[in-house]
């Protein structure tokens, strides 16, 4: 039988349609009297709504590393008028969905259910936000949970290294500790969480932030009727000392015995996302590392096949950002793997990036963009994102239009202001016979055991 030849247009990539417009939903924006921040917005996609309070501190406010992680985990576990056991009943009566947790600026209570019982979700968060009752057996338990988490940590590489590099960049900031040690969280005590609690749940300290099937004027009479009593209160912002002076590159091993691969961290301090050049470090972060299809990404897995998935990121906190570099790879390779790290970084600071590899970044960028507005809870995270950080009212609307403004000149200048290869710091967790000589070759070396002490 004779093949049938397949015609010359046979596998060529078909163009790019014309890009759709977004039409954005109108939002509500509201402040009640006690100082509760609102905002609403109508999703008629699915019957049911996507809520966030988030308060605008998180554990680098608290007087002790990850204590309001512990705080958030344990106010989800009784209220005065409800048991854990209550509240997990409830929340199956009437199939919905919540959670607590707390990260490094701020703490937060995400729910998610049916329209038709919005009024008793909204009541259970109320609860949980004004009437948190901290039973002493649930602080144990979640106390228990935290170590042995802790314990786990302190075998993977890959937070043995990015707890190393924020300790590095941010040194005695809060922003230098991700996650408590053994002993801290071994000396919380129920009345730490209890006084977190109190200083930092308050309205004027809060964003409620819904999307789903509503009106919003029916909503935000359902949220002042539930929310309007809690009383006003005033937390300190969170210290923001000094931050270490750091003068070219300096590398440190954090030696985990017997390990067959090494995981490399490189990093720098950047910028957050209120500076006015965010959106070009995003898109040049994007070319570099960002992306699946990016230079790295190309470079030491494509070509060289030195690891499976590196990245790189952009990482904007409140009062500071940075900008990191990562990959896990054969002890073997780490030399090589950081010497490639470096060529990339260095060949997008001295050169421009060329049109059609910009041109596909600045769509890879609004398309992904688009997809995070897809659903209720992607479009809450956004509308929580841009009122948290106080950016402009319309940056949502022209994101992309901003994004596809840029040029190969900004890429370029933000490369060169926000990958600083001169001064980067390196990490590297793995086992130290294998690669200290290594890293010896990239500067000066400092090696730690896995419990940060320096050996």
């Amino acid at each position: 039988m004779t093949a049938t030849p397949f015609p010359e247009t046979h596998g060529m990539i078909p163009p790019l349609s014309p890009e759709r417009p977004v039409i954005w939903p109108q939002r509500t924006h509201a402040t009640l009297p006690n100082g509760l921040e609102v905002v609403l917005v109508e999703s008629h996609t699915i019957p049911k709504f996507n809520g966030q309070l988030f308060f605008r501190t998180g554990n680098a406010a608290a007087s002790a590393p990850g204590l309001a992680e512990i705080t958030s985990s344990v106010l989800r576990t009784g209220t005065s008028a409800r048991t854990s056991r209550q509240i997990e009943e409830d929340l199956r009566r009437i199939g919905a969905d919540l959670s607590s947790g707390a990260g490094t600026d701020t703490s937060v209570i995400s729910f998610a259910g049916l329209v038709d019982f919005s009024a008793e979700l909204l009541g259970l968060v109320s609860e949980l936000s004004r009437q948190a009752s901290f039973p002493a057996d649930e602080f144990e338990r979640e106390r228990r949970q935290m170590l042995e988490g802790l314990r786990i940590e302190r075998t993977t590489p890959g937070f043995l290294a990015g707890e190393r590099l924020r300790k590095v960049l941010f040194g005695a900031h809060p922003y230098g500790s991700v996650s408590p040690m053994e002993s801290d969280v071994e000396n919380y005590t129920l009345e730490q969480l209890k006084a977190f609690y109190r200083e930092h749940y308050h309205p004027a300290n809060a964003l409620l932030v819904h999307v789903g099937d509503f009106s919003p004027q029916e909503m935000l009479a359902q949220v002042e009727k539930i929310f309007g009593a809690w009383l006003p209160g005033k937390s300190e912002p969170a210290p923001d000392p000094p931050l270490p002076v750091l003068q070219g590159r300096r590398v440190y091993l954090v030696d985990l015995p017997a390990a067959v691969q090494a995981q490399v961290l490189v990093g720098n301090r950047a910028i957050t996302r209120k500076h006015p050049d965010w959106l070009r470090l995003t898109l040049a972060n994007s070319i570099y590392g960002g992306a699946f299809n990016s230079r790295l990404v190309m470079n030491i897995r494509e070509e060289k096949g030195y690891t499976y998935s590196p990245r790189s990121g952009a990482h904007p906190l409140r009062q500071h950002g940075y900008f990191s570099v990562h990959a896990a790879v054969r002890n073997e390779v780490t030399a090589a793997t950081l010497t490639e790290i470096f060529y990339e970084i260095d060949r997008m600071r001295s050169t421009p990036v060329p049109p059609d590899e910009l041109a596909d970044a600045r769509n890879y960028l609004t398309g992904l963009f688009s997809l995070g507005l897809a659903t209720q809870g992607g479009l809450a995270g956004q509308l929580a994102t841009t009122t948290l950080e106080r950016l402009p009212e319309d940056y949502l609307e022209t994101y992309r239009e901003r994004i596809l403004a840029l040029t190969s000149a900004d890429v370029l200048d933000a490369a060169q202001k926000y990958f600083d290869s001169a001064n980067a710091q390196i990490v590297i967790v793995g086992d130290r016979a294998q690669l200290e000589a290594q890293a010896a070759q990239f500067g000066p070396f400092e090696v730690f055991d896995a419990q940060g002490k320096s050996i």
